[in-house]
């Protein structure tokens, strides 16, 4: 497994503004905070594009913002890997997100030649109580020689 990120925070960000412009359509989307060995920090900014009827984040919101900080964290330490796709996600909501910023922290608990296995935390920003966990799988394509 890999001890050092191989992208940087600035590098990640770079390819996806290459490979996803969309991300940054209608508004402020998820905010790549960090990367490192096996990790990322994401931040979803509190937005009205983000609401559901009643005020809180959505799920759909979270969801991308679990399954980006998954992807931030394979690109950081497996260079930039357009074709690395989403193969399973699965999410247990906890509470509802306070009316703030949602800070979403991901962990690889394996990083193999064609599977990525993480989980990501999220809580709402300044608190310690989960509102989401979910877990995740990529696929990694081959690498060509």
């Amino acid at each position: 497994m890999p001890t050092d990120s191989l992208m940087s925070r600035e590098a990640v960000i770079a390819f996806l503004d290459e490979v996803f412009p969309q991300i940054h359509h209608g508004g402020p989307g998820p905010v790549i905070e960090a990367v490192g060995p096996l990790s990322a920090t994401l931040r979803l900014p509190y937005h009205k594009r983000h609401l559901r009827p009643g005020g809180t984040i959505s799920g759909p919101a979270m969801m991308a913002l679990a399954d980006l900080a998954l992807y931030a964290a394979i690109l950081a330490n497996i260079g930039p890997v357009a074709l690395a796709v989403t193969t399973n996600l699965s999410f247990n909501f906890m509470r509802k997100p306070a009316p703030r910023d949602l800070i979403g922290e991901a962990r690889l608990m394996k990083l193999g030649r064609q599977l990525a296995v993480g989980e990501v935390l999220i809580r709402s920003e300044g608190e310690t109580a989960l509102v989401c966990h979910a877990t995740g799988t990529y696929a990694i394509p081959p690498r060509k020689s």
